[in-house]
């Protein structure tokens, strides 16, 4: 009966994980998400950022640029992607201005191009 219990059991693993910011998410369920860290510098010992990119897999499209993210290793998906989506830990400020309040009423506005100054 012992053997069966620890037979049953399944061995508990520890992925990797890390906390970072999203820097984009233009792609369809995929986000980059930037770690940064700080080290002693190996020779100098003075304390510099260290910064990493990683691709990770957004099944919901539920993170956007500029949240905060924990990112969980997994299996290879694609050529750059080791890691899913763990959850938002933090969301970022999403801010949306209307063109009206800003003075753009027409799209000639936009287009116009400034006045040249003559050099003389």
């Amino acid at each position: 009966m012992a053997d069966q219990q620890k037979g049953a059991q399944t061995p508990v693993t520890r992925r990797n994980e890390k906390v970072g910011l999203v820097v984009s998410d233009r792609m369809q369920k995929t986000i980059v998400v930037e770690v940064t860290r700080r080290v002693p510098h190996p020779v100098y010992k003075r304390v510099v950022t260290r910064r990493k990119k990683f691709y990770a897999h957004d099944e919901q499209q539920a993170a956007k640029v500029g949240d905060t993210v924990r990112i969980v290793e997994c299996r290879p998906m694609s050529r750059l992607k080791r890691w899913t989506l763990g959850d938002v830990i933090r969301r970022a400020v999403q801010v949306g201005i209307e063109p009206s309040a800003i003075g753009l009423d027409t799209p000639a506005t936009v287009l116009a191009e400034p006045a040249k100054r003559k050099r003389s």
